[in-house]
């Protein structure tokens, strides 16, 4: 009887957190920041744009797809291309865009990585075209912005067809290819040693004739200086000879003797030294008169 009373109860308590689990199940809040597109079974039905709380069938019937409207950012890969000038350069770019086609962003590339894939190649054919029309100089000049303009307007009229707007390219880097920067190192290696071995050469031959002025220069000042030695010593010499002849002339006898002396003090060293010599000699004048004295 018990059993009999308690089943509707069950049967309404099951009804009951069905309905509340598809309630939740159907509702879902947008953000200010997004966009929702409702999915039913893999085809889209609806967009919901407003932000708040909205409606949906449950139990994975409708299904909500956010998309942000805020800009967002995409990385391109490092590509390749050919200047105008036959220059080739590795670029690196980047881009902002915002969806503004939720429904054809979904039916042509899903979600962002979807639109990374495409709008790779389609950014490469873009600077190809554009930079393909310009040289170094001008990508290195203020006419830099007027190019970047060119290559967002060429980008976006190729991302309409997935239902973004591309606000913005700009180019983050710009590089050459490795091989030409290897040979560009090795050419300018080259060269450094190249003025290296000029400069050595031309320093090595200032040296020279640094050090040969510098000889020279020597040589003059010792031959002035030893010709000026030789004058004052001949002048001295020459005095000397004067103030001797002075002196002889006053007493001729004693200055005979004086230097008779100075002659025997040279001549009679205490290392036993020999002289043979006459006796009867007029060097010995003054010492034989001496020796017969004693």
């Amino acid at each position: 009887m018990r059993n009999k009373l308690g089943q509707p109860y069950i049967v309404a308590a099951i009804l009951c957190l069905a309905v509340v689990v598809g309630l939740f199940g159907s509702i879902f809040v947008v953000r200010q920041i997004d966009q929702a597109l409702i999915v039913r079974f893999g085809n889209p039905i609806r967009l919901v744009n407003s932000a708040g709380l909205h409606f949906k069938l449950p139990f994975m019937i409708d299904e909500a797809i956010f998309f942000e409207k805020r800009l967002l950012a995409i990385d391109m890969a490092e590509l390749e291309v050919t200047l105008g000038d036959r220059r080739r350069l590795v670029v690196d770019a980047f881009g902002r865009y915002r969806i503004v086609d939720p429904l054809k962003f979904y039916q042509t590339v899903r979600n962002e990585s979807g639109l990374q894939r495409r709008l790779t190649t389609v950014v490469l054919g873009s600077l190809r075209s554009v930079l393909g029309n310009a040289n170094v100089a001008t990508i290195l000049s203020d006419s830099r912005s007027k190019v970047m303009d060119s290559l967002c307007q060429e980008v976006n009229k190729a991302a309409k067809d997935f239902g973004v707007d591309i606000l913005d390219m700009r180019i983050r880097r710009m590089d050459l290819p490795r091989e030409n920067t290897e040979a560009i190192c090795k050419r300018m290696i080259s060269e450094r040693e190249r003025e290296a071995k000029q400069l050595r050469a031309e320093g090595a031959e200032k040296a020279q004739i640094i050090r040969a002025e510098a000889d020279k220069s020597k040589a003059e000042k010792i031959a002035e200086a030893n010709r000026e030695a030789d004058i004052l010593i001949g002048k001295g010499e020459a005095e000397s000879g004067k103030i001797y002849a002075q002196a002889y002339s006053k007493d001729p006898a004693f200055f005979e003797f004086y230097r008779s002396m100075q002659a025997y003090a040279k001549a009679f060293l205490p290392d036993n030294t020999k002289i043979i010599l006459s006796p009867d000699g007029g060097f010995f004048k003054f010492f034989n008169h001496i020796v017969t004295k004693d």
